[in-house]
């Protein structure tokens, strides 16, 4: 058993391989979890307060990528773009796919916490003489962030695991690599290792969402 799925001297052979695929699915997912939040706040707006042909564009685009699998749209991107002379590489590729479908989920988390702040505080801005961009800034924003919280981080996890489709395009991330690796050892150890780090990862992030929901949850 040991020998077969935790063999130490495979794992430090495959450690630089791991160790590389590891930085790239960071960088893939933070990257991707930050263009999701500013394209979902940007979709969450326009589909909110822009005009009546934009909402009914927002609105197809985050039913439309919600229901879009995270493979097949990656899989579009990298391989049938070309044909439309557009060539990405597999590391802009995985970003846009994930990002494009963090963003739909994103707006409609942020839609929900906007539309959950009471209307008298939007009122009582106005009352104050604020502007449009003021109130929103000032009152609706923070109050819709904090409801958000949780759900916003459960959407982060989602996307950092779905980084390991990224494999698909032959971007060496943290699966590629430990399939590669385990090829070259013949052996499922990095495999293994590749599952642990992945759990290192994400078992906080999810605690921290469990927390998160009881605490504001008990402050609402």
């Amino acid at each position: 058993m040991l020998e077969t799925f935790f063999n130490l001297e495979v794992l430090l052979r495959a450690w630089p391989l791991l160790a590389e695929g590891l930085w790239l699915t960071l960088k893939l997912g933070a990257l991707s979890i930050v263009l999701g939040w500013l394209g979902g706040l940007a979709l969450a707006l326009l589909g909110l307060y822009g005009p009546r042909y934009l909402r009914g564009v927002v609105r197809l685009y985050v039913d439309a990528f919600r229901a879009v699998p995270v493979l097949v749209l990656l899989i579009v991107v990298y391989y049938a773009l070309p044909f439309v002379g557009l060539s990405l590489s597999a590391f802009a590729s995985a970003v846009l796919a994930l990002a494009a479908v963090s963003s739909a989920y994103t707006a409609e988390i942020l839609r929900a916490g906007i539309e959950a702040v009471p209307r008298g505080q939007v009122e009582a801005g106005q009352v104050l003489g604020l502007k449009f961009w003021q109130i929103l800034r000032l009152i609706v924003l923070p109050q819709a962030l904090r409801l958000v919280i949780p759900p916003l981080t459960g959407n982060s996890i989602n996307v950092l695991k779905d980084t390991a489709l990224a494999s698909v395009v032959a971007l060496p991330d943290l699966l590629k690599q430990a399939t590669q690796a385990q090829a070259l050892e013949a052996n499922p150890s990095p495999l293994i290792a590749a599952a642990l780090i992945y759990l290192v990862l994400l078992l906080p992030l999810v605690a921290l969402v469990r927390r998160l929901e009881g605490r504001l949850g008990k402050g609402l």
